[in-house]
């Protein structure tokens, strides 16, 4: 009766590669499709900043009836610009300036290719025009 207790009280090898078949096969078909979501999650982050960053100008627009000139650039919405034009009215837009999720500056183009003004992030490859996560992201795709 011991005997009989003793083999039934553990798995064998086969069940134990059975089952770990079966996770090899869910996770090979479940890993792919996790994998590219980091990227989809930089994309978002980086539309979600430079929609931040558009409102910032709009707000420095009303109060200062111009938008920053290309050579003040974005960091007129951090810090007073000491390039003319001054803006009279000048308040703090941002607390700092957000670097894009890759970890580059946002662009901004004073007047804009697609519109008046344009913020955008060169991608994952921190270079103008691209495909897939090295696609260029900007305000005139909000």
């Amino acid at each position: 009766m011991a005997n009989k207790l003793r083999k039934s009280s553990g798995f064998t090898l086969i069940e134990v590669m059975v089952v770990i078949v079966i996770l090899a096969v869910l996770a090979a078909m479940i890993v792919p499709k996790v994998m590219g979501r980091p990227d989809e999650a930089r994309v978002v982050a980086a539309k979600q900043d430079i929609g931040a960053i558009m409102s910032a100008l709009k707000l420095y627009r009303l109060d200062n009836r111009r938008y920053p000139t290309a050579e003040q650039g974005l960091d007129a919405l951090v810090k007073k610009p000491g390039v003319a034009p001054i803006p009279d009215n000048w308040k703090s837009y941002l607390d700092k300036m957000p670097v894009d999720p890759w970890g580059n500056p946002y662009q901004y183009l004073n007047p804009g290719i697609n519109s008046e003004i344009d913020v955008m992030s060169w991608g994952a490859d921190g270079k103008a025009g691209g495909e897939g996560v090295d696609a260029d992201i900007g305000s005139w795709m909000l």
